[in-house]
């Protein structure tokens, strides 16, 4: 059993340095946390896959854009840690908040992907809908694991660290049983 999780371990930590600049960052949870709850809160309604994932898309845009807009205006005037004692002008304040906020981008592509399959009738868009909320759930869960298999902690840290950041998924599953 030791030799199996040391697999799945090494495998994901390979997996996360390749998608890390994009998808293993605060951002991509943030990102993946508002995704499920437009997904939720969408769906909830009984709209169809189409408008949960035109929400989805434009709300995740603006906040994307919401988000480089702030942090190009919190870097401008700092000291450059890549120039040493320079100050970061607007173009490298703005290509530093672009790539720290990447993340909320990415972690709007794997409910969307679920979401077009409804679109397309690949699937009906109930489960197209329940799929994508569900989808943030198991990325987070992904997301908490690998944070802290990063860390060195043992199993059972890195399974709870899973079932605490996938917990704030949860939540919106909850949400829309309730209000279904």
């Amino acid at each position: 059993m030791n030799a199996r999780w040391d697999s799945v371990d090494h495998n994901l930590l390979k997996a996360h340095r390749v998608l890390r600049p994009g998808f293993g960052t605060e951002a991509a949870v943030y990102g993946t946390i508002l995704v499920s709850g437009l997904v939720a809160v969408s769906s909830a309604h009984e709209e169809n896959s189409v408008t949960v994932l035109l929400t989805v898309v434009v709300t995740v845009l603006v906040f994307w854009g919401a988000h480089v807009y702030a942090g190009t205006v919190a870097r401008i005037g700092e000291r450059s840690v890549v120039a040493g004692t320079e100050i970061v002008g607007f173009r490298e304040a703005l290509g530093l908040s672009t790539q720290h906020s990447l993340g909320m981008l990415t972690s709007a592509t794997v409910p969307a992907l679920v979401l077009l399959a409804g679109t397309t009738r690949l699937i009906p868009d109930d489960l197209a809908n329940d799929l994508a909320l569900w989808s943030g759930v198991v990325i987070l869960a992904v997301l908490g694991y690998v944070a802290f298999l990063r860390r060195g902690s043992g199993l059972v840290a890195r399974v709870a660290g899973a079932l605490g950041t996938a917990s704030f998924g949860a939540v919106f599953v909850i949400f829309k049983a309730i209000i279904h």
